[in-house]
This record gives C-alpha cells, structure tokens and sequence, in this order.
C-alpha cells in the first residue's frame, strides 16, 4: 500500500507549530525541503523569525502552570496516548522521514519510527518513576526529603540527520518531567517533528507543551538559547555549533544539554570473529549513509586479521545497494545534500593524496534520470592513512570508513582515544578480560562489545571529551530535565535552639 501523502497540502498553514496550531512563520524569508534522492522541491515555508520563538517560549511559559503541575500518572497516561498516536502515524512518519532526509524506507520502517514509538512507551511509565534520595534524619533534629521539580521551559535544538528520532529524544524526557518545551528542528528538515507534534495534540498533550520552531540556527536558534525565560538548552549537532551554543547560553546562565559531534573507533583484536567483525564495520560505517554520531568511522584491525578485514570489508561494501530510498530492496540512500556529498568528496578526494581508497570514493551513475541528480555517494573504504591525518581526525559525516593496523593491545586502545572525541567505539573480541579492558579504558559515553550502533530506550546516550555532556534516553536523562530540590523539616519544636548560640547569646 502506497502511504504518501501530498506535504504542501500537509502543512499548508505554515511550518511552525505554536500553541497548538500550524501557522506562518515571521521571518519575511522562505525555506525549501528537498528530497535529496532527487534533488526535487517537495515543501516550501516561511521561515520562523524571532517573534515566532517569543511567541512559542510565552505558549511554553503559560502551559507550565498546568503541566508542570500535572501529576506523574497524568502525564504518564497523556504519553501513553501519545505512543499509541505514533504507532497509528508509522507509515506517514516513515513516508516522510524518507522523503525528507533520503533515508531507505527500510531503515524509516524498521528503525527511526518504531524506535521513537519504543522511546515514547519508555517515558510513559518513566514518567511515573521520578526517584530521589530516601526521606530520613540525616540530621538529628530534623527529617530531610528530596523533591525532583520541573525546570520550566527547555529550548531544544535538533539535527537533520534523524529528525524523528531527535524530536523524540529532546521532546519526551522533558515533557515526562513536568517541563514544556519548544524545539528548533533543522530548516532542511522539519516534516517529522510537525507530524510528531501533530500526534501529541491528537493524543491530548495540552496546547503549548510541545511548539515547533522551524527556523534558521542564526535568527530562531540563537533567539531560542538566548531567551531569558527558556530554562533549558538542550543541543545536538556539531561539535563547533555547540560551541557557539554554550557561548550563548551562558549568557543568561542556563542549564546545557550537548551532545555533538563523534568519530567512533571500532577496535578488532586478533582473536575477534572475522566475519562478525567485517559484517558489524559495514553496518556500522554506513547506517544512514554514514551520518551518525555514533557511526564506526575509525577501524583499528590487529595485524594478524588486517589484510583479511581490508579485503572482507571492500567486497562486502561492493554488494551494498544504492537506489530509490522507497524500493524496499534499496540498501543506502543518498546524503541529505549535494552540500554534503561534495563535502565528504572533498576528505576523500584529498586522502587520494596521502592514502589509498580500496573501494567506492565515487559519485555514482544512474540510468534513471530523477537519482542521477541525487546526491549519492558510493561506499568507500580507505587503509594506509596516518593516525594524524585529516581522514583519520575530523568528522566526515559520510559513508567513508577508514582502516589503520595495531600490533599491541596497548596500542589499540591509546589509537582510540586518539581524537577529540568520546562518543561510542566498539570493542571485538572473543577474550572478556580484553573486552572487559577495552570498556574501561576507551574514553566514550557508549561501549559496544561485538557489535556497533545497537540502541535501546532504556539505556543513555551521550558522549564525553568534545562530543559533549549530558545523556538522551532512559532514565538518566531526567537529571537533565529536573532540579533537585532539598526539603527539610524540623523536628523538635524546640524554640531556642542549640545552634543558636553559635550566632548570638549563650548556651541555656
């Protein structure tokens, strides 16, 4: 059954979504939302301005009395509701997030929706399971408790390479937390947060819980994390955009959710399974044509299996499928822009020069006529690089996997940590007490051992080092999207008090 729907029809009232309502955005200036397999028009809005964000934040700041004041098992049943929405939304979201990003309808189907369906079934009954220290006498004389509030209005900022999955992840723990929140997703790619937006009314999430932004980073994202009664910042994207955002944000003295950019190393010890470890490389480089964070990036083969791995990872990488993200047999779809294609053309091109590609680093060709004007690129392998190298250090955002050789377990792990960055690796090997290491020591918010990329609702997500700080996902999110607050009651009834005497008079 064909599932697509007419978008301009969708959201012919406009991209932003505001107080319960899809309206026009203020910016006097127009976005277009391309479908990258094609490079056709599919959307065209006004851009939010930054009336557009006072607006949204002023929606956020009344809805809070309400919600924020909801008790945990309202807002636990609001999110169930809201789970149930989604599943019912699968196939438009799916038809979208393809539409919109390039993604294989595989992969929409069978990973970004039923993942933030899951994500939103967590919070449901997370949101009923807020804990805290247990109340007692800490203090002789008096009876300490915990109380974990709301923080008030958060301001997200989402990226475009999963714009479901991020409206997910920014939007759930925070509304299961009592706060309200507006979200900035990409310009290039706001249809999945509308329709996300559009289930949650549908679900009977209060007008101006949840309002959609869809701007520019430089006029309503630096409006949004600049904004005096915007409690919150929470951010994902890259690493030199989350500078800029903590610069910001400190303006106004906020607290920051970052979680940017990554270069994850994928280690293979010399006793690992081979085809286990040639299969995990593959999916791991190329899973949304390689834009992932958390995507292996960096292999690190242990000499004895080198050349095996090199040679495995090549041929398996010529058999992966390019094509029409909606024929279900295609297997990687095309970059979200010809921008971005030429961008990880350009690593490529330039490694050519210090490193050898052993297989892709192309444009493909295409008979038909609408893909030979996507921005595709083939899946490309590179060995013989130096650890130093542009290839090896900087994020390339691309179906690009680069291969270096370790002799040592030693060198190994220090080859890991080698870059800025400490968002996810992978550690393969059949010996726990090297994997047991491996998890110790690699500098990274998320292990993988025998596998990559693998994530689940009720475990966090985050980075360390210049990947950021703070986690998305399970129940660790909330000390994100709560302050704790201390209560203590006295028990004595006792007047003059002992301590007194330290501030004034004698002791009775």
């Amino acid at each position: 059954m064909d599932h697509r729907f007419d978008v301009t029809e969708r959201f012919a009232e406009g991209a932003q979504f505001i107080a319960g309502s899809l309206r026009s955005g203020s910016s006097g200036r127009s976005q277009d939302v391309v479908d990258p397999a094609t490079g056709e028009t599919v959307y065209s809005y006004e851009l939010a301005g930054t009336e557009d964000v006072d607006a949204a934040v002023e929606a956020a700041e009344r809805a809070f009395a309400e919600w924020g004041g909801a008790t945990p098992g309202e807002r636990s049943d609001t999110l169930h509701r809201f789970a149930a929405a989604l599943a019912e939304d699968a196939a438009d979201l799916a038809f979208a997030e393809s539409l919109n990003c390039g993604k294989p309808i595989k992969l929409s189907n069978e990973f970004d929706v039923p993942g933030s369906v899951d994500n939103a079934a967590f919070f449901a009954g997370a949101a009923r399971h807020l804990e805290g220290k247990a109340a007692g006498e800490y203090s002789a004389d008096h009876t300490s408790v915990i109380r974990r509030e709301p923080i008030g209005v958060v301001g997200s900022i989402a990226p475009w390479n999963y714009p479901l999955q991020m409206a997910a992840w920014k939007v759930l723990p925070a509304i299961a937390a009592g706060n309200t929140i507006v979200l900035k997703p990409a310009e290039i790619t706001p249809l999945t947060s509308l329709l996300f937006a559009q289930a949650a009314q549908r679900a009977g999430l209060p007008d101006g819980v949840l309002n959609i932004v869809s701007g520019a980073g430089r006029d309503a994202g630096e409006r949004l994390v600049g904004h005096r009664s915007v409690a919150m910042t929470s951010f994902t994207g890259s690493t030199a955009v989350g500078k800029r955002v903590a610069e910001i944000a400190t303006g106004t003295v906020k607290r920051l959710h970052l979680e940017l950019g990554g270069k994850a190393p994928f280690v293979v010890f010399d006793d690992a399974d081979l085809e286990a470890a040639v299969h995990g490389a593959v999916a791991g480089a190329l899973i949304n044509t390689g834009q992932d964070c958390t995507a292996a990036t960096r292999a690190y083969v242990q000499r004895p299996l080198y050349d095996a791995f090199v040679s495995g990872v090549a041929d398996l990488m010529a058999t992966v499928r390019l094509g029409d993200p909606f024929d279900p047999s295609t297997d990687l779809g095309p970059l979200i822009s010809h921008a971005q294609r030429d961008r990880v053309a350009g690593f490529v091109d330039r490694a050519r020069g210090y490193a050898t590609v052993v297989t892709g680093g192309e444009v493909p060709a295409f008979d038909d006529s609408r893909l030979a004007k996507g921005a595709y690129y083939r899946p490309t392998l590179i060995a013989g690089a130096a650890q130093d190298s542009e290839i090896v250090q900087a994020e390339i955002f691309g179906p690009v996997l680069v291969v270096l050789p370790f002799d040592s377990d030693d060198e190994g792990i220090a080859l890991a940590n080698d870059t800025p960055y400490g968002l996810a690796a992978s550690a393969w090997s059949r010996d726990v007490y090297r994997t047991g290491r491996a998890t110790r020591e690699i500098n990274a918010g998320c292990v993988w051992v025998n596998d990559h990329i693998p994530i689940i609702s009720e475990m966090p997500h985050g980075g360390a080092k210049a990947s950021g700080f703070g986690k998305d996902m399970s129940a660790y999110s909330f000390e994100e999207y709560t302050q704790v607050k201390h209560v203590m009651y006295d028990n004595t009834a006792v007047a003059r008090k002992d301590w007194h005497r330290t501030i004034f008079g004698d002791r009775p």
